[in-house]
């Protein structure tokens, strides 16, 4: 493992995350009508966040490298930890694919409810009540593990986690209006983003 392969995976790992939400977003845009909404500025803010930390900044890092960009915040590339970030981005990617194919039209990029929507409690939904978060913070572990940079590297979990922190209440407070005792219920069972623990 070298770096330049780190960030060739790292890079390999985006577009497959294109592969599997660009065609969840294109089928659910064109046969779903949205009932509830409350994507405002916080929520545009916070996707753009969320956004550079998970794409922008590690994208350009990974594709200007060679140019010196961001180079100052190096530091000494460990492959076995390379490896593992592999492992982890897999992972991501993996948990990625069963919560859209689990949500099915349910899915929504942002805070919005689809006229006719159900909750979803099966498969992974039965273990955690976000596990497309749980899959962004793996992604995010898996790339401060794939890209040693200072910047680059922790970029996610800044992005991300701050997306994470302003949104999940707003999220929830939305399922609850919207499902009432059945989502209180869900709520008593499971865990947000790791099972069993938080």
């Amino acid at each position: 493992m070298t770096p330049v392969l780190a960030q060739i995976i790292f890079l390999a790992g985006v577009v497959g995350w294109a592969a599997i939400r660009i065609p969840h977003e294109v089928k659910n845009k064109r046969r779903n009508r949205i009932d509830v909404s409350a994507v405002d500025l916080r929520e545009k803010v916070l996707l753009v966040v969320s956004l550079s930390g998970l794409g922008l900044v590690p994208i350009a890092y990974c594709l200007f490298a060679s140019t010196g960009f961001l180079r100052f915040a190096d530091y000494r590339f460990s492959p076995p930890l390379a490896w593992l970030g592999t492992a982890v981005f897999v992972a991501a990617l993996a948990l990625f694919l069963a919560t859209h194919r689990q949500l099915g039209r349910n899915w929504s990029q942002t805070l919005e409810l689809r006229k006719d929507h159900t909750l979803v409690t099966h498969g992974v939904y039965r273990l955690v009540r976000h596990p497309m978060y749980s899959a962004f913070f793996l992604w995010t572990l898996g790339q401060a593990l794939l890209l040693q940079n200072w910047i680059a590297g922790p970029a996610g979990f800044v992005g991300f986690g701050l997306l994470y922190a302003f949104r999940v209440g707003r999220e929830e407070a939305m399922m609850r209006a919207a499902f009432g005792q059945q989502y209180a219920d869900y709520m008593a069972r499971t865990k947000r983003v790791i099972p069993f623990i938080h």
